[in-house]
């Protein structure tokens, strides 16, 4: 007995078969505050960390219900020298390791 994941099929050949016609047509600026500014998190999560390991180039994402662990774990990864970025309700913010981590920026 081997132990390998099953694959599950996408459903990709059936959504490109699909004729134009049946799509509702979007304006490009439109779909943009639709898919990068309509950005929701649950209720019970506070923020989405993800790390950009800088020496292996591996991505590793961290949710957080409690701001003293994300605050945390936003030291640590600046500590290590990395690149994160981190999503909460209301933005998204790109950090550095050659920027000021105070505990206001959290």
């Amino acid at each position: 007995m081997t132990n390998k994941k099953r694959y599950y099929p996408n459903k990709c050949s059936i959504l490109r078969n699909v004729p134009a016609e049946h799509f509702e047509p979007i304006e490009f600026d439109e779909f943009m505050d639709w898919k990068i500014s309509g950005w929701e998190l649950p209720l019970n999560v506070l923020c989405i960390i993800r790390e950009n390991d800088s020496k292996t180039g591996k991505v590793k994402e961290y949710v957080y219900k409690r701001e003293h662990a994300a605050t945390k774990k936003a030291h640590e990864i600046m500590d290590a020298g990395n690149y994160f970025t981190i999503c909460t309700a209301n933005q998204i913010q790109h950090m550095k390791p050659e920027e000021d981590y105070s505990d206001e920026n959290y």
